[in-house]
Protein backbone atom coordinates (compact mmCIF):
# COMPACT_ATOMS: atom_id res chain seq x y z
CA UNK A 1 0.00 0.00 0.00
CA UNK A 2 0.84 3.37 -0.60
CA UNK A 3 0.18 6.69 1.20
CA UNK A 4 1.17 10.04 0.20
CA UNK A 5 1.53 12.55 2.70
CA UNK A 6 1.63 16.49 1.95
CA UNK A 7 2.43 18.64 4.36
CA UNK A 8 2.12 22.69 4.07
CA UNK A 9 3.64 24.73 6.29
CA UNK A 10 3.37 28.89 6.47
CA UNK A 11 6.36 30.84 8.09
CA UNK A 12 5.57 34.65 10.02
CA UNK A 13 5.77 36.36 7.15
CA UNK A 14 3.32 34.84 4.83
CA UNK A 15 5.64 32.20 2.49
CA UNK A 16 4.41 28.73 2.18
CA UNK A 17 6.31 26.24 1.77
CA UNK A 18 4.92 22.73 0.93
CA UNK A 19 6.21 19.00 1.76
CA UNK A 20 5.31 16.11 -0.42
CA UNK A 21 6.12 12.70 1.40
CA UNK A 22 5.51 9.23 0.00
CA UNK A 23 5.82 6.10 1.48
CA UNK A 24 5.81 2.81 0.27
CA UNK A 25 4.90 -0.13 2.26
CA UNK A 26 7.29 -3.44 1.97
CA UNK A 27 7.04 -5.05 -1.73
CA UNK A 28 4.64 -8.28 -1.37
CA UNK A 29 6.50 -11.03 -0.44
CA UNK A 30 6.97 -14.31 -2.65
CA UNK A 31 5.72 -17.16 -1.58
CA UNK A 32 8.02 -20.43 -1.68
CA UNK A 33 6.84 -21.95 -5.04
CA UNK A 34 10.22 -21.29 -6.89
CA UNK A 35 12.19 -22.73 -4.29
CA UNK A 36 9.68 -25.81 -4.06
CA UNK A 37 10.14 -26.07 -7.91
CA UNK A 38 13.69 -26.04 -7.79
CA UNK A 39 13.88 -28.56 -5.63
CA UNK A 40 11.42 -30.91 -7.43
CA UNK A 41 13.56 -30.06 -10.31
CA UNK A 42 16.74 -31.36 -8.74
CA UNK A 43 14.91 -34.45 -7.14
CA UNK A 44 13.55 -35.35 -10.57
CA UNK A 45 17.16 -34.54 -12.01
CA UNK A 46 18.92 -36.96 -9.47
CA UNK A 47 16.26 -39.75 -10.31
CA UNK A 48 16.74 -40.05 -13.90
CA UNK A 49 21.04 -39.76 -13.21
CA UNK A 50 20.22 -42.92 -10.75
CA UNK A 51 17.42 -44.57 -12.99
CA UNK A 52 19.94 -44.31 -16.05
CA UNK A 53 22.93 -45.42 -14.76
CA UNK A 54 20.97 -48.50 -13.48
CA UNK A 55 19.64 -49.62 -17.09
CA UNK A 56 23.48 -49.00 -18.30
CA UNK A 57 24.22 -51.74 -15.75
CA UNK A 58 21.44 -53.87 -16.54
CA UNK A 59 22.38 -53.84 -20.07
CA UNK A 60 26.19 -54.58 -19.22
CA UNK A 61 24.73 -57.94 -17.70
CA UNK A 62 22.97 -59.22 -20.46
CA UNK A 63 25.96 -58.39 -22.50
CA UNK A 64 28.43 -60.44 -20.27
CA UNK A 65 25.46 -62.86 -19.97
CA UNK A 66 25.20 -63.41 -23.70
CA UNK A 67 29.00 -63.57 -23.91
CA UNK A 68 29.01 -66.05 -21.13
CA UNK A 69 26.41 -68.10 -22.60
CA UNK A 70 28.15 -67.72 -26.13
CA UNK A 71 31.32 -68.90 -24.80
CA UNK A 72 29.81 -72.09 -23.09
CA UNK A 73 28.38 -72.98 -26.17
CA UNK A 74 32.16 -72.46 -27.65
CA UNK A 75 33.27 -75.08 -25.12
CA UNK A 76 30.23 -77.50 -26.04
CA UNK A 77 31.15 -77.16 -29.91
CA UNK A 78 34.89 -77.98 -28.76
CA UNK A 79 34.01 -81.32 -26.47
CA UNK A 80 31.59 -82.53 -29.32
CA UNK A 81 34.74 -81.89 -31.85
CA UNK A 82 36.61 -84.04 -29.64
CA UNK A 83 34.74 -86.38 -29.03
CA UNK A 84 34.23 -86.93 -32.90
CA UNK A 85 37.32 -87.21 -33.72
CA UNK A 86 37.84 -90.12 -30.77
CA UNK A 87 35.03 -91.72 -32.77
CA UNK A 88 36.50 -91.78 -35.92
CA UNK A 89 40.18 -92.41 -34.39
CA UNK A 90 38.66 -95.64 -32.79
CA UNK A 91 36.84 -96.59 -35.82
CA UNK A 92 40.33 -95.97 -37.81
CA UNK A 93 41.67 -98.28 -34.98
CA UNK A 94 38.99 -101.15 -35.62
CA UNK A 95 39.00 -101.21 -38.79
CA UNK A 96 42.61 -101.39 -39.19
Amino acid sequence: MTEERITTVETPTGNTHTTTTVTHDDAPRKSGGGIILLVVLVIAAIAAVFLFSNMSNSEVAKDNAIAGAAESVGDAAGQVGDAAQEAGDAIQGAAD
